[in-house]
């Protein structure tokens, strides 16, 4: 979906249907890279009293970092709270890539938000409105629960759909998020009702989102997500038996 198209999806028309939920939601191709390689490196020494899946950092670019921040290789995905096949490598890689590749101080993970869609931006709200060490791990909770928030839109019907895109901007995402369930899927996670209400009339910040959605399509090349950079080189590996064979690799074995 073309920047400019979600943005007034979001800010001055009806809230997009459910099925835009997967419109830039792209599986992409299963082919490897083949020209990344390195010999075995060896486990790296977390910070003492820490594991390596403990030491979180936020990044200039609006990221979210898990892992040794001088990791010899670094991993960043571009996902989507709304699409699917982001829902299915998270089920897929979360555990190994935390407990094996990351927790071995060898390998960092970052993920960038990308806004694909109306619904990616309460979701994303209510992602980023606790601590910032909250988000990777709220993300994965929230591909788990995915199919519960289509699940509950589609129950909710067309109509009660667009009766939320006819509110004003500032209580659009908040009622978009009760109506998919999401208000309860982050109380349930520590985000109480008054924190999640205030994040989501936050106007300027899903604002800030979408605006940071145009700048990751122009500059990374994003046409679907997820999207995957392994050391600054932009990769097509989009399931985790590829990107763990590309990570044992480079030397992460």
């Amino acid at each position: 979906m073309l920047p400019s198209t979600l943005r007034r999806l979001v800010f001055t028309a009806a809230l997009a249907p459910l099925a835009l939920g997967l419109a830039a939601c792209s599986k992409g191709e299963d082919a490897g890279t083949g020209s990344l390689s390195g010999a075995p490196i060896a486990n790296i020494a977390a910070p003492a009293g820490k594991s390596w899946a403990e030491v979180t950092a936020t990044t200039p670019e609006g990221g979210y970092q898990i892992g040794n921040p001088q990791a010899p290789i670094k991993v960043l995905e571009f996902g989507a709270l709304s699409c699917s096949h982001c829902a299915e490598y998270s089920e897929k890689s979360s555990a190994e890539m935390r407990d094996k590749f990351v927790n071995s101080g060898r390998v960092s993970y970052e993920l960038r938000l990308v806004m694909n869609n109306a619904l990616d931006i309460p979701a994303a709200l209510l992602t980023t409105c606790s601590a910032p060490e909250a988000v990777v791990p709220l993300a994965e909770q929230f591909w788990a629960w995915q199919t519960t928030m289509f699940d509950n839109l589609k129950n909710a019907g067309d109509a009660k759909m667009q009766a939320v895109g006819a509110l004003p901007a500032d209580q659009k995402f908040g009622a978009l998020a009760q109506l998919a369930g999401m208000d309860q899927f982050f109380a349930a996670r520590g985000v109480s009702a008054d924190q999640g209400k205030a994040c989501l009339a936050d106007t300027a910040k899903a604002e800030k989102l979408v605006k940071a959605t145009d700048t990751i399509l122009k500059d990374y090349q994003v046409e679907g997500t997820p999207t995957f950079y392994v050391n600054g080189k932009k990769v097509d590996l989009n399931t985790w038996e590829l990107m763990k064979a590309e990570l044992e690799r480079l030397g992460s074995r």
